[in-house]
């Protein structure tokens, strides 16, 4: 029976270093100069506008001090309400410059994530395992696009005002500028302290996320034996393991963050106090005047909004850095030119060839035992053989192997005259069709979705290919048949439709060896003898390897082998299985008695 198999902890993707990061994001900037330098120069006019009516305030203090006349104290009253409105025109343009940047860098960064993902050998997807692969092209991307319309926004703005208020301090007075730069010091602590931590603890977060999604991928996938060897339990021990793990690090990052708002908040009293008492010494001895030490303290409180953004801010910036790691860590991982290659292999007159698995044995990397040991099975050309098992018995990766994708630690898997080893995968791929029950529907015309397997077949074809599964009466009665939008947006279809869509694919493509996996797992038991039937009917002529979630589809192939442990112990006919009453006799009483 299809199960989750039981394999060594997976090998994450890779994940970038933070300079990586930086440096692909500059990379990216330079290709697009103009979006970027006009979105420096809007933000730091943004800024300086912002802080020029606090100086403007400070010649107002003097002005009255001094005795000027009013007209002055208009005119520099005009000049303040001007800057405030074009200030706030500027920031305003520079958020929306912000978000447009950071918009065309995520789509180039998803593209080339998702080409990237496409691009790995197959062998290197099921060793980082789907949950580290999802979580990456799903929720690292979400982050990411979250925190690109709202934290990055608001962090990369309040730098630049946080740096040009700064400067101001310095413009009404050295002094004065030295003592709120007093503050840096404890500024500059608090962040040596909490940017080592944060990061690599935000990191854990995301994979402890990817582990939780890993855990509820397998337990989906294989609900129905879960049920059948009532194995609830122990899945769900598993989830709630992981979703604690999660819940732990969370409270964790948020008490982290907690105490590093209340560093900073010292290095905001720090800095106050000694631009008070500076300002309060320097008037006193008559080396500044009343304005420019009334507009210090005011300049340097116009530093707690920026900072007080960013503080609030940083949790959703520094979640975005570790999503940003990650994804452009994928990047760079080993990728092949994956269809490329010699994909004649199998002419279309070829007929069906045999499958010989010898001496098969592989290990998934740092497992203790091998997932296979000393596999040998034959399938004779045209004829089928179906995979059954407990949970873990290596069921999906010996078919994964027979489909090409992995390589043994010693055996060999040959098809027809062809040895797979030898073979890209695109030859692979002409020689073997593998269909798992993980199948999709693109969104789009269905005649697009069926001519993904045949991209030269013609309406009749693809007809021709429905009515073989049993699909074509459905179809027929689609408001615009062939040409119906399915998928996203489209017309709705339930599991046993999409089912016979995939089925449909795999007469359409025409390889001579055909390999299921679990196929019709998803179906209910109202579409499962319909599916059963579509199979059989798919696979007719063609050399099939099933592993076989129902024991009544492992009945109608001609010859069943039971694996158990990585070792087939029995093979057989299903009569010739239950009369020797071993371990498949076995199975069929439990599949009988939980059906």
């Amino acid at each position: 029976m299809g199960t989750p198999e039981t394999r060594a902890a997976p090998a994450t993707l890779r994940t970038a270093t933070g300079g990586q990061a930086n440096r692909w994001i500059a990379a990216h900037c330079r290709e697009m100069p103009w979006l970027t330098v006009a979105t420096v120069l809007t933000t730091v006019a943004g800024a300086a506008l912002q802080v020029l009516p606090v100086l403007l305030l400070g010649r107002v203090v003097d002005g009255v001090a001094e005795g000027g006349s009013r007209s002055i104290l208009v005119t520099v009253g005009v000049l303040m309400v001007a800057a405030a409105l074009l200030g706030a025109v500027a920031t305003a343009v520079s958020t929306y410059l912000i978000g447009r940047l950071g918009a065309d860098l995520l789509a180039r960064l998803r593209e080339g994530a998702v080409r990237a993902v496409l691009g790995m050998p197959s062998a290197r997807i099921e060793q980082a395992g789907r949950g580290d692969v999802l979580s990456r092209v799903g929720d690292d991307v979400a982050v990411l696009s979250k925190g690109i319309r709202t934290a990055v926004p608001t962090v990369f703005s309040a730098g630049v005002l946080v740096a040009i208020a700064t400067v101001g301090m310095f413009g009404l007075d050295w002094r004065l500028g030295l003592a709120g730069a007093g503050a840096l010091p404890a500024y500059a602590l608090a962040l040596r302290w909490y940017l080592p931590r944060s990061a690599p603890l935000y990191r854990k977060q995301r994979v402890a996320q990817a582990d939780r999604a890993q855990a509820l991928i397998s337990g989906l996938n294989g609900i129905d034996t879960v049920r059948a060897y009532r194995l609830e339990g122990a899945f769900r021990e598993k989830v709630t393991s992981e979703s604690w793990r999660v819940r732990e690090l969370g409270i964790e990052v948020f008490r982290f963050f907690g105490r590093f708002v209340g560093r900073e908040n010292r290095a905001e009293f720090i800095g106050l106090v000694l631009i008070l008492v500076a300002g309060y010494a320097l008037l006193e001895a008559d080396a500044a005047s009343l304005g420019e030490v009334s507009a210090a303290p005011l300049m340097f409180h116009r530093l707690f909004t920026p900072l007080g953004a960013i503080m609030f801010t940083f949790d959703e910036a520094q979640k975005s850095g570790a999503s940003l790691t990650r994804l452009v860590g994928v990047l760079g991982e080993a990728a092949e030119d994956r269809l490329v290659g010699d994909a004649s292999v199998a002419p279309a007159d070829a007929g069906p060839y045999p499958v010989r698995v010898e001496g098969l044995t592989f290990s998934y990397p740092d497992a203790e035992e091998p997932v296979l040991r000393e596999v040998s099975l034959t399938i004779p050309a045209g004829g089928s053989l179906a995979l059954v098992g407990a949970t873990g018995a290596g069921k999906s990766t010996l078919a994964a192997l027979i489909a090409g994708i992995g390589s043994p630690q010693s055996g060999s898997v040959r098809v027809g005259p062809h040895d797979l080893a030898g073979l890209d995968e695109a030859g692979a791929r002409a020689l073997v069709s593998i269909l798992t029950q993980e199948t999709h529907v693109f969104s789009g015309p269905l005649a697009d979705d069926l001519r993904l397997a045949a991209p030269e077949a013609g309406d009749a074809e693809l007809a021709e290919a429905l009515r073989t599964v049993g699909a074509s009466g459905w179809v027929d009665a689609l408001p615009e048949g062939l040409n119906t939008m399915v998928g996203e947006g489209g017309e709705r279809l339930d599991v046993t439709r999409v089912a016979q869509i995939a089925l449909a694919r795999l007469v359409l493509a025409r390889s001579p060896v055909v390999v299921l996996d679990e196929s019709t797992a998803e179906a209910g038991s109202e579409g499962a003898a319909e599916l059963e039937r579509a199979v059989l009917a798919a696979c007719a002529g063609r050399t099939t390897l099933f592993v076989a979630h129902r024991l009544t589809q492992a009945m109608t192939a001609d010859r069943i082998a039971v694996l158990d442990a990585g070792r087939v112990v029995e093979q057989g006919s299903h009569e010739e299985l239950v009369a020797l009453g071993g371990r498949y006799a076995r199975l069929w009483r439990a599949w009988r008695e939980s059906s």
